[in-house]
């Protein structure tokens, strides 16, 4: 009988039989179980991808090496995607009996991977289609494991060993043409570097990345540079969506990805130098922003993603803390939390990226601040929007401002507005104007129907309605498109006195910032700025200012002005050049007109703006007696009674 010893080297002798038959037969064998792999590979390129894929020849190199020549893969209804001459790869045995394939070496030579779009037809196409398993799933995904699952095989694809030369990536999106040229690629000793040159219908260059990276320990520092002088341009971006770009240099560090208690962490920095930006929705100028860099902690769980509050987003001198998160437990819910903490009010004005902000250039100020912002958006319940924007400041002072001097509107200016582009004729804001009117010689009434439709708490806000802006977050959410503003007499002030009529982020930032100052550093009275409103506002064909506008209309002085009169003055305001598409031919209101100044006058009754002894002029015509008669399309050329109700009013009232 044998002992216990025996038995164990008995059984050790067994599995040593059996590995080396294994091994035997694998290395017999393994050619054939090559071919039959790539067979299978191409019948599922077939089937599930109308592609042709195809390997000219296929062999093992070694225990574990693998050599394939001539890789092609064509899509049946497009160009080739990619086609390889050689390439040469080592497998992880271990990691692949347990069902990972890692690669440990990898070297590729001459070949290109191009992306072609001829019309609507792209060769890949037929690779972007929906796992047919996710589609009839109603199952919650897991963020965090799907993440860590997907980083795993894509880093496990990442050789520790590496060796590229002549590999070509090209895309050609209906003629936008950009090809990137990988010279040599090589990754050894954990250290990677490369040699590209990039060129495109409008420039060449040649690039470089070097640095740290091992993808076994999920780490990487690597850092992008021009290798010549000049910034890097961006290609592709300013052919096919007119954006301009470049760059000095562009650092990646990733620090830690690991997968703990069910949540995913991944930890690290991105930095950018001197970055410049071009494009008609931003701003009129180059936007360069000199120095960013962002400290980052993404967390991931099975029901959210997010932006960590650790995090910190740096541009030029300023510093912020934000988080951001995407959360689908019970509802779909979008969190943004901004926190700059307290900083000098200089700093923040010299940090402001140059041609983003023009018309501060020059602004110095004293003092410090520091700045939150709260939104919370749940998809089901949007009527329960969060936005809170608050703003804590010391001693802040402006004590010199720039391009936008604001203290222009506490003295005589010239006004000149700009209407599709074009430049208007110049309007003196100053007593030396004869249709210049003072605040208290325009009508009471008109005061209180402008006001009414344009900004009813005018008096009582500081440039800003949070539910305003609330309201008009839901809408633009809802709609999937700016669809609805928010705008205050105040921030109209701003954009029509000191900006253009530019639909860029430049001009939008730049009002919000300007109005700010000019609410909260108390730079003009809200008599003076509503005065000033007044006299510049466009009220029809080049009509600008209350003075013009009553007489253009009613032969009238802007004291005289009745409550009919006022409320029609108010109701145009929004589109003053087709006031007269709001008449009959009979001269008369039409139908929706009246109805909108009716639902006017019942909500100014009811604020307390008018009384019902005001109402008696619902009884009496509107008489347009000016030359503004003659843009009225009249069957009776001596038809000029109007009878007016009310003011129209809109969703932009804020009703």
């Amino acid at each position: 009988m044998k002992t216990p010893k025996q038995k164990i080297v008995l059984g050790l002798k067994i599995l040593v039989a059996v590995l080396m038959l294994l091994v035997v037969g694998f290395i017999v064998f393994r050619n054939a179980l090559l071919e039959q792999a790539v067979a299978k590979v191409s019948v599922k390129m077939d089937l599930e991808y109308n592609s042709r894929f195809t390997v000219k020849k296929a062999s093992f190199t070694g225990v574990s090496g693998i050599e394939l020549n001539e890789i092609v893969l064509v899509p049946a209804t497009g160009d080739t995607l990619f086609s390889i001459k050689k390439l040469k790869t080592s497998i992880n045995l271990w990691n692949l009996m347990l069902g990972n394939v890692q690669l440990g070496s990898l070297a590729i030579n001459q070949g290109f991977v191009q992306l072609v779009k001829k019309g609507k037809i792209r060769n890949f196409d037929a690779f972007l289609k929906k796992n047919k398993d996710e589609t009839t799933t109603n199952e919650k995904k897991d963020y965090a494991a799907f993440a860590y699952r997907i980083i795993s095989k894509v880093l496990n694809l990442i050789p520790t060993d590496m060796n590229v030369e002549k590999l070509t990536f090209k895309i050609d999106d209906n003629g936008n043409k950009t090809t990137i040229g990988i010279q040599k690629l090589t990754l050894a000793n954990q250290q990677l570097e490369t040699a590209i040159a990039v060129e495109t219908n409008t420039f060449s260059q040649r690039w470089s990345i070097k640095g740290f990276a091992n993808p076994r320990n999920k780490q990487a520092d690597i850092r992008f540079f021009n290798r010549d002088t000049g910034a890097i341009k961006v290609p592709y971006l300013d052919e096919r969506y007119h954006l301009i770009s470049s760059f000095d240099s562009i650092r990646l560090n990733i620090q830690n990805i690991d997968k703990s208690g069910g949540e995913l962490h991944i930890d690290g920095f991105a930095a950018i130098a001197n970055l410049h930006l071009n494009h008609p929705k931003i701003a009129s100028k180059d936007v360069v922003i000199k120095k960013a860099r962002f400290d980052y902690r993404l967390l991931l769980g099975a029901r959210f993603v997010s932006i960590d509050s650790s995090s910190t987003v740096q541009l030029n001198a300023v510093k912020m803390h934000p988080y951001v998160a995407y959360e689908t437990d019970a509802d779909t819910i979008y969190k943004l939390n901004i926190a700059i903490p307290k900083m000098k009010a200089q700093d923040f004005i010299s940090s402001l990226p140059d041609g983003l902000f023009t018309h501060f250039q020059g602004m110095e100020a004293t003092g410090d601040f520091d700045y939150q912002l709260h939104f919370k958006f749940n998809k089901n319940k949007p009527n329960q929007l969060v936005f809170d924007s608050k703003l804590n400041k010391k001693n802040l002072k402006i004590t010199k401002y720039g391009e936008a001097n604001l203290n222009k509107l506490n003295g005589e200016f010239v006004y000149r507005a700009i209407i599709k582009n074009v430049l208007q004729r110049p309007i003196l804001v100053g007593t030396a104007n004869g249709d210049y009117t003072p605040l208290d010689q325009i009508s009471p009434y008109l005061q209180k129907c402008v006001l009414t439709t344009e900004d009813p708490s005018f008096f009582s806000h500081h440039g800003f309605i949070n539910e305003a802006f609330k309201q008009s977050i839901i809408k633009n959410i809802r709609t999937k498109k700016f669809s609805r503003g928010a705008s205050t007499i105040s921030m109209q002030l701003i954009k029509n006195v000191f900006l253009t009529r530019e639909k860029t982020l430049s001009r939008k930032l730049e009002e919000i910032l300007l109005v700010y100052i000019l609410e909260n550093n108390r730079v003009a009275s809200k008599e003076r700025m509503l005065e000033v409103y007044f006299n510049i506002i466009e009220w029809g064909p080049n009509v600008f200012g209350i003075g013009e506008a009553s007489r253009f209309y009613f032969q009238k002085k802007p004291s005289e002005l009745n409550l009919n009169e006022c409320l029609y003055l108010a109701r145009i305001i929004p589109s003053p050049r087709k006031f007269m598409y709001q008449f009959n031919d009979l001269g008369n209101l039409k139908d929706f007109a009246i109805k909108q100044q009716n639902f006017l006058t019942t909500i100014m009754t009811r604020r307390g703006l008018l009384t019902l002894d005001d109402t008696i002029y619902k009884s009496q015509p509107l008489l347009i007696s000016g030359s503004a008669k003659s843009f009225i399309k009249l069957k009776v050329q001596d038809t000029t009674k109007v009878e007016v109700d009310s003011i129209a009013v809109d969703d932009q009232f804020g009703f």
